[in-house]
């Protein structure tokens, strides 16, 4: 692999451009896609993308506390010892890359919010204990792990279908997790790539163009955490480093995560993981001062997120009102059988992917027609729906947005890791493609 892999990150690192100018080549890419392939106007397809433009606030502001929960959390005294303590295991660079991925595939498996945050935080400890490890291919082992998320807990897909009152409820019914997460074929796939992406991150790795970094540099989430100790506080001093307004409201954080979990189960999705990482964050910060200054490091990272949602977002609207996303699942339907239904759903799903930025919003394009085509051909609807879910994941290994979080922990760019994620996107591509089709 070290050829390939030389010649991948060499051209990525010469073309890619930096996400947020990506996001407006998509941009106009889909606009002059939609005036070609659709009946919409120049008119139309502005106005798609003006009305679209702030439809993902919510998910963008959530978007935003992962990144700054989780580096505020693993900021914390507590954590920075656990994740030095797990990265002792590490002694050589090989061990470094699979541990990482390890790590993170298991954190994307449990949420794929967690996993980005504690991935790219993880990486870094990893950089600091083994200096001489190559720190681009170490950050894109932690983001490789994302590629299990779809087939994981905190899967919005297949959650969805098992929700009363979803979009698909009235074609296929309430399609329960033992069906799609739980099923045979899916932890098959899962336990393929746990064993597949870290020996390919691992043959990836070449010590000879290695790009190591001073462990120095990488001191910034311990340095927010240190107080200073006059001699004399004022009374705002004391009650910015009082422990009991830490106390108090992680005890109201405790008791509701102890009453959500107990009344819906271990349930994660985007807010409830963010509330736990807010609350544990104050308990293990101590005082308000600590947790601030973590707060005020964390939100140095989100510039790009903030930003980039928005145009993501008038993407997603030009691609679902001028019927592009429809027409791209049509052409990928026209020629399936039932035998190859699966895998031209998840390729299909794989290209929507790149436009359209949330899990959910994808599948309320692409429910309708694939599971309706998938019924006429015989097709299970669980596998449908995973077909589609493992292509909305896939494809995100070479979609540099869904990077912006480990990247801004880890100060590098698109382009340092995109070379080793396009090795990632082959081959576990090829792993999912033939779990879905012959399992």
């Amino acid at each position: 692999m070290k050829t390939p892999t030389r010649f991948s990150t060499s051209l990525v690192q010469r073309y890619l451009p930096d996400p947020f100018l990506f996001v407006l080549i998509l941009t106009i890419v889909v606009f002059l896609s939609g005036l070609f392939l659709t009946p919409s106007t120049p008119i139309n397809m502005v106005t798609y993308w003006g009305e679209g433009f702030w439809d993902l606030l919510e998910f963008a502001m959530q978007m935003v506390l992962v990144l700054v929960t989780g580096y505020v959390l693993a900021s914390s005294p507590f954590f920075n010892r656990l994740l030095e303590r797990t990265a002792s295991i590490a002694k050589t660079p090989g061990q470094a890359i699979v541990l990482v991925t390890i790590v993170a595939l298991t954190a994307s498996w449990i949420n794929w919010g967690f996993g980005l945050v504690i991935g790219a935080l993880f990486a870094k400890e990893l950089a600091r204990q083994v200096p001489k490890v190559d720190y681009r291919l170490l950050i894109a082992s932690a983001y490789s792990g994302f590629i299990v998320w779809h087939g994981g807990l905190a899967g919005s897909i297949p959650l969805t279908v098992a929700t009363p009152d979803n979009i698909s409820e009235d074609t296929i019914g309430l399609i329960s997790t033992n069906q799609t997460i739980f099923s045979a074929f899916n932890l098959a796939i899962v336990a393929s790539l746990f064993i597949v992406v870290p020996i390919v991150n691992r043959v990836m790795m070449n010590q000879n163009d290695a790009v190591t970094i001073d462990p120095t540099l990488l001191e910034d989430n311990k340095a927010a955490t240190t107080l200073s100790s006059p001699e004399v506080w004022t009374p705002a001093e004391k009650l910015e480093n009082s422990r009991w307004f830490a106390m108090i409201i992680g005890g109201f954080g405790l008791v509701f995560l102890v009453y959500y979990f107990f009344t819906n189960g271990f349930r994660l999705d985007l807010n409830i993981v963010n509330f736990m990482f807010l609350t544990l964050g104050i308990l293990f910060h101590g005082t308000p001062k600590n947790f601030l200054n973590s707060v005020a490091e964390a939100v140095k990272n989100a510039g790009g997120i903030i930003i980039q949602f928005p145009f993501y977002a008038g993407i997603m609207g030009m691609m679902v009102t001028s019927g592009l996303a429809v027409q791209i699942s049509e052409w990928f339907i026209a020629f399936s059988t039932e035998a190859t239904f699966p895998l031209f759903s998840f390729l299909s799903a794989g290209i929507v992917n790149f436009f359209v930025p949330s899990g959910g919003g994808q599948w309320a394009v692409q429910a309708p027609i694939m599971l309706e085509a998938g019924a006429t051909l015989g097709v299970d609807p669980a596998k449908t729906v995973m077909s589609v879910a493992w292509g909305d994941a896939w494809t995100n290994m070479i979609q540099p947005f869904w990077a912006l979080p480990a990247l801004a922990i880890a100060g590098l760019r698109a382009r340092d890791i995109m070379g080793f994620c396009v090795w990632i996107l082959v081959i576990s591509g090829i792993v999912i493609g033939a779990g879905l089709t012959f399992l």
